[in-house]
């Protein structure tokens, strides 16, 4: 078989995992069910060779796992087919949530940001914290690639000084967007497996994205003290005055996300069907109105010739983990969590977020991602046996996946910012140890100010 038949066939089955998908939540034929499910275990039997290191074991280890509790529990067909499919939303957006990024790249916009970021963020705090929010925003849309497309703003001029603490910038504002973008896996996951819409967590979870940047500027306040920001180089006089963000760009971020709510208050359907709908549609009309075509069709073949084969080590990981969650559910494994923590002489609900906290932060330090604990625990645990909302178990999820991402050495951000600044990853998550810690306790007591009942 040549590498280029293989790689239609890898391509094939993922776009059948999403269709089958799509219509199954159109039409909810159990039928399709068992399709699904025999789906999955296809793609990951296919994509399963590419994988090398940690994610091969992982997964490895997630499928045998799985089927040997699934043996024990002497669990039919249905069950493993339903345990396979757990995932299959995230595979869904894997495909299509990234086309709201293209009309992002149009290269008007990415010059007059430019112009914006030169002429307005001269000093170190204001460098600092607009770094890390211009992340934020650009990585609800564009994702992890965002990180090259702010690097290349940020760095087109050198910032002697300040390399070190832009880096964290980038790193805290990427986790800045899990929180609370509606395009990530994070919030496909949690909210699917929650029944809980996604606007009725957004206020939330904003307060929980800005919050995450002031304890980033207070943990590194004293090095902005000490760093050494550029000298602003003397501009013609009709040059120095400040560049207004770009209107269009602007436009667009805002419209993109009030389609999404519109559609969410609006039309019956999930969550994930919606985001997948306003990808296909919108940024397409916008770049046709915008005479950008060009700009479109080189994003949609650069995404499904580039960024989807590079994703599919992520696929592979997170349908395996899938899976293995599906096995532990039929363990009665969200029982025992809550039996377990009562024989702690404390609040079960502020036990059991200290424990969801230390789990999903520890695992993620060592290198495992962050969406097997989530997957386990948002799919295994009823948040009222815990004495929690289901709205409060959904920001502490989120909330915890987003803090672990800049410590985790095997986070897509990290590695990508090794690269971009030629260090070890392990210099990448170093510096993030004090904001994590910072921000797990801080969303410790945002959640019971906000959220505790």
């Amino acid at each position: 078989m040549t590498s280029a038949v293989k790689a239609a066939m890898e391509r094939t089955i993922i776009f059948s995992i999403a269709a089958v998908y799509i219509v199954q939540q159109l039409t909810q034929l159990d039928l399709l069910t068992p399709l699904l499910g025999s789906l999955v275990f296809i793609a990951i039997a296919l994509l399963q060779p590419k994988l090398k290191g940690m994610s091969l074991w992982l997964t490895i280890s997630f499928m045998i796992v799985g089927a040997a509790l699934l043996m024990l529990q002497k669990a039919d067909a249905r069950v493993w087919f339903e345990a396979a499919g757990i995932n299959v939303t995230i595979v869904t957006l894997f495909l299509l949530a990234p086309l709201f990024g293209i009309p992002v790249r149009i290269p008007d916009y990415v010059e007059a940001l430019k112009r914006f970021y030169e002429t307005n963020l001269r000093s170190k705090t204001g460098l600092f914290i607009g770094t890390q929010l211009l992340t934020q925003i650009m990585g609800v849309f564009i994702n992890v690639g965002s990180i090259p497309v702010v690097y290349q703003i940020v760095f087109v001029k050198p910032q002697p000084g300040m390399s070190g603490l832009l880096a964290n910038a980038l790193n805290r504002g990427f986790a800045g967007a899990i929180f609370w973008s509606p395009y990530f896996a994070a919030m496909a996951l949690v909210t699917s497996a929650l029944k809980l819409p996604w606007s009725s967590i957004l206020p939330y979870l904003l307060g929980l994205a800005i919050l995450s940047l002031f304890i980033s500027w207070v943990v590194d306040f004293r090095e902005l003290r000490h760093a050494k920001a550029e000298s602003p180089q003397q501009e013609p006089a009709a040059e120095q005055g400040k560049a207004a963000f770009p209107f269009g760009l602007g436009m667009y971020l805002t419209a993109a996300i009030i389609v999404i709510l519109v559609l969410e208050r609006t039309v019956q359907l999930p969550m994930v069907i919606l985001i997948c709908m306003a990808a296909v549609l919108f940024p397409l009309i916008w770049c046709m109105a915008k005479g950008a075509m060009d700009v479109y069709r080189q994003g949609l073949k650069n995404h499904f010739t580039v960024t989807l084969p590079a994703l599919q080590k992520e696929i592979t990981l997170f349908l395996a983990a899938g899976f293995f969650s599906g096995s532990i559910r039929e363990t009665g494994f969200g029982s025992a969590v809550p039996a377990l923590l009562e024989q702690v002489p404390l609040p079960i609900s502020f036990t059991f977020s200290v424990f969801t906290v230390v789990l999903i932060a520890g695992t993620s330090l060592i290198g495992l991602h962050p969406i097997v604990p989530v997957t386990i625990l948002a799919g295994g645990i009823d948040p009222l046996s815990v004495q929690i909302s289901p709205t409060y178990f959904a920001v502490l999820l989120l909330g915890c996946w987003g803090l672990s991402n800049p410590v985790s050495p095997a986070s897509a951000v990290n590695n990508l910012l090794a690269g971009l600044f030629k260090k070890p990853v392990f210099e990448m998550t170093v510096p993030n140890y004090k904001f994590s810690g910072c921000m797990a306790i801080a969303l410790l007591i945002y959640l019971g100010f906000n959220l505790y009942s």
